[in-house]
C-alpha cells in the first residue's frame, strides 16, 4: 500500500502539487492523467521512492514494481534473460546450480563431490521455493508476449535497442508481480510510466489483459486511451493550473463523461453569475453618483463580487506547443545517400547490404519487426553510430535533424537553455527565448536540467532543437511517443506542412498518414517498395 498525506511536489519554484492526499491499495487500477508537464512523471517517481517530495508524509508497504519512461539498467553485460529472472533472484541461483553440477561431474574425490551434491541440493530447494522451472517458464511466456524472442533473451543488454531494453525491464517487473510467483507476488503495486511505448499491437493487447487481471495496486501513466478504457477503475487528474489533483472513483469512460458534465456545469454557473453580477454593477454605477445612495451602491458591488468569487474555477484550456518544423536549407537533388550498410553486434547480424537514397523533399518510412534494426539504421544515417561496412554519403548542402526516441540528443545534465543554445549556436538569444516560449518553456524552467523533465517535456525540447536547425533532412524515431493528444496533433500537423525530406520510424499509424510517404524500406532485408495503404496495417505490428 502507498499512502501520501499533504503531499507537495515542486519543479524549481513551480508548484506541481499541493496538499494532496493519495492512496494506492490492492484492487486499485489508477490512471494518472494531465497535460505534458503537469507533474505525472514526477508524482510517479516520488510514489516509487525514486524522488523526494517537497513536503508531506509518504508511506509504502509491500512490494513495488516501477517502470520509468527511461529505464537506466546497471550491468549491460548481463543477458536479457538473466535480467528478467533477477526479479526473483533466479538468475544467480541458476548460475550457482550450474557450477555445482560441474563440480559434481568433474571431481573424483568423494568428499569434494559429496559437498557439491549437498550444495546443489540446497540450491535446488531454494530454487523450488521461488517457483523453480515453472517460474522460468512463466518468465519466458511474459517475454514472448512482449515481443522478446528467444534469440533476444540470449543477448547481452548492451546489444539491444532502447525499445528492446525497455521491454526487458517491463517483463522483469511483470514477472516479479505475476501470480505464478511464490509468496504472493500478485500483491505487488505496479507504477508504470507509458508502458505501451515500443510495444506492437499484439503485445499491447496482451498487456491490457495482464493489467486488468492484476490483483495488486496499479498506477499507470499512458496516452493509450484504449488501455485506460480497458484497465483503470479510478482516475487521478493533475490540474497543472491549480497544482491540485482531482480524484474520480470511477472507470475511464465514466470519468470522461463526469469531467465533461462538471466543466459544463461550471461554465453555466459562471455565465449566469457573471450576468447577474453585470446587472448589479451597472445599477451600482448609476447609484454611486448620488451621495444618498453611495452606501447602497457599495453593497451592490460587494454582492456582485461575492457572486463571482464563490464559484468553482473553470478549468483553463491547456496550453499546447506550437510546433512547426524548419524551412529547409537549400540542398542538392540527393542530400543523403547510403550504400551497402551493414551492422552486427557480436555474432548477431542486424542487417546487411542496405542501400538508400534520400532525395530532396522525399518521404520515407522504415518498417520492420521489433529488433529488425530500424533505430540502428537511423543512427547510422545520423552518424550516431558507425556501420560495420558500407558508407553514408552527405550530398550537397545536407543539414540533418535527428530526433532520437530515447532523447540521446539531449544533454541530460545541462539546462533547457544550454541544450537549445547547443542546438542553435548561431541563433540570437531573443529568438531562442521566443522559440522556447512556443514550446512552453519559460522563466525558471529554462534553468532546469533536461534530465529532470518529463518524457513529454523532453520530447518538446528535442523538437524545439529540430525547429531551430534549418534541417533539410529529418530523421524521426517515434516522434509522437510520450505526447498528450493535443501535442501529438501539433507534431502530425508539422509533418504535413514540412517541405524537406523525412525518414520516419514509428508505431503510430496517424504519423504515417500525416507524412504521406512515397517509399517504404523493409528491414532486416533492406528491400525498398513504393508506399501503399496495405503497409499501414504493418505499422502497429512493426
Amino acid at each position: 500500500m502507498i499512502t501520501a498525506t499533504d503531499l507537495e511536489l515542486r519543479a524549481g519554484s513551480r508548484i506541481l502539487l499541493s496538499d494532496a492526499s493519495l492512496r494506492v491499495q490492492a484492487g486499485d487500477r489508477i490512471g494518472l492523467v494531465g497535460r505534458n508537464g503537469a507533474g505525472k512523471t514526477t508524482t510517479l517517481r516520488v510514489l516509487a521512492g525514486e524522488g523526494e517530495p517537497y513536503g508531506g508524509d509518504l508511506r509504502r508497504t509491500g512490494e513495488l514494481g516501477y517502470l520509468p519512461q527511461d529505464p537506466r539498467e546497471g550491468d549491460l553485460s548481463v543477458t536479457a534473460k538473466d535480467r528478467v529472472l533477477s526479479a526473483r533472484g533466479l538468475d544467480e541461483l541458476l548460475r550457482e546450480m550450474e557450477k555445482a553440477q560441474t563440480a559434481m561431474a568433474e571431481h573424483a574425490d568423494d568428499s569434494v563431490r559429496d559437498n557439491a551434491v549437498r550444495k546443489y541440493g540446497r540450491l535446488e530447494e531454494r530454487f523450488s521455493a521461488l517457483g523453480g522451472y515453472a517460474a522460468e517458464s512463466e518468465a519466458a511466456r511474459i517475454c514472448s508476449n512482449l515481443g522478446l524472442a528467444d534469440r533476444v533473451l540470449a543477448q547481452p543488454l548492451r546489444t539491444l535497442s532502447g525499445g528492446q531494453r525497455r521491454r526487458v525491464e517491463l517483463a522483469r517487473i511483470l514477472f516479479a508481480a505475476s501470480e505464478a510467483g511464490a509468496g504472493g507476488g500478485s500483491g505487488t503495486i505496479l507504477l508504470l510510466d507509458e508502458p505501451t511505448n515500443h510495444l506492437d499491437a499484439d503485445s499491447i493487447t496482451w498487456l491490457r489483459g495482464f493489467l486488468k487481471g492484476h490483483s495488486g495496486g496499479l498506477v499507470v501513466i499512458s496516452h493509450d486511451v484504449e488501455l485506460l478504457g480497458d484497465v483503470v477503475n479510478k482516475v487521478w487528474f493533475l490540474d497543472a493550473m491549480r497544482g491540485e489533483v482531482d480524484i474520480y472513483n470511477m472507470g475511464w469512460k465514466r470519468y470522461l463523461d463526469a469531467r465533461a458534465a462538471d466543466e459544463k456545469r461550471r461554465r453555466r454557473e459562471r455565465a449566469n453569475a457573471e450576468k447577474k453580477a453585470g446587472v448589479l454593477m451597472e445599477q451600482a454605477n448609476k447609484m454611486r453618483a448620488k451621495a444618498t445612495k453611495a452606501v447602497a451602491a457599495q453593497n451592490m458591488i460587494k454582492r456582485a463580487e461575492k457572486l463571482v468569487s464563490g464559484l468553482d474555477d473553470v478549468r483553463q484550456s491547456d496550453k499546447v506547443a506550437k510546433i512547426r518544423f524548419p524551412e529547409p536549407a537549400p540542398c542538392g537533388k540527393t542530400p543523403l545517400l547510403a550504400e551497402g550498410l551493414s551492422k552486427s553486434y557480436g555474432s548477431l547480424e542486424i542487417f546487411s547490404g542496405v542501400d538508400l537514397a534520400i532525395d530532396k523533399g522525399s518521404r520515407v518510412v522504415i518498417l520492420g519487426l521489433n529488433g529488425a534494426g530500424k533505430t540502428t539504421l537511423l543512427r547510422l544515417l545520423g552518424a550516431m553510430e558507425t556501420p560495420d561496412s558500407g558508407e553514408v554519403i552527405a550530398g550537397h548542402g545536407l543539414r540533418l535533424g535527428y530526433y532520437a526516441q530515447e532523447h540521446e540528443t539531449l544533454d541530460h545534465s545541462a539546462s533547457v537553455w544550454a541544450n537549445i543554445r547547443h542546438a542553435a549556436p548561431d541563433t540570437g538569444e531573443q529568438q531562442l527565448r521566443s522559440l522556447l516560449g512556443t514550446f512552453l518553456f519559460t522563466g525558471e524552467q529554462l534553468d532546469q536540467p533536461a534530465g529532470t523533465l518529463s518524457g513529454g517535456e523532453k520530447t518538446r525540447l528535442a523538437l524545439a532543437g529540430l525547429v531551430s536547425s534549418a534541417a533539410n533532412v529529418l530523421l524521426l524515431d517515434e516522434p509522437t511517443n510520450n505526447l498528450d493528444p493535443a501535442s501529438r496533433e501539433q507534431v502530425l500537423d508539422a509533418l504535413r506542412r514540412y517541405s524537406g525530406a523525412v525518414v520516419l520510424v514509428t508505431h503510430d499509424p496517424g504519423a504515417v498518414e500525416a507524412l504521406e510517404p512515397e517509399r517504404v524500406i523493409l528491414l532486416p532485408d533492406g528491400s525498398e517498395d513504393h508506399w501503399s495503404a496495405e503497409y499501414l496495417e504493418l505499422v502497429q505490428l512493426a
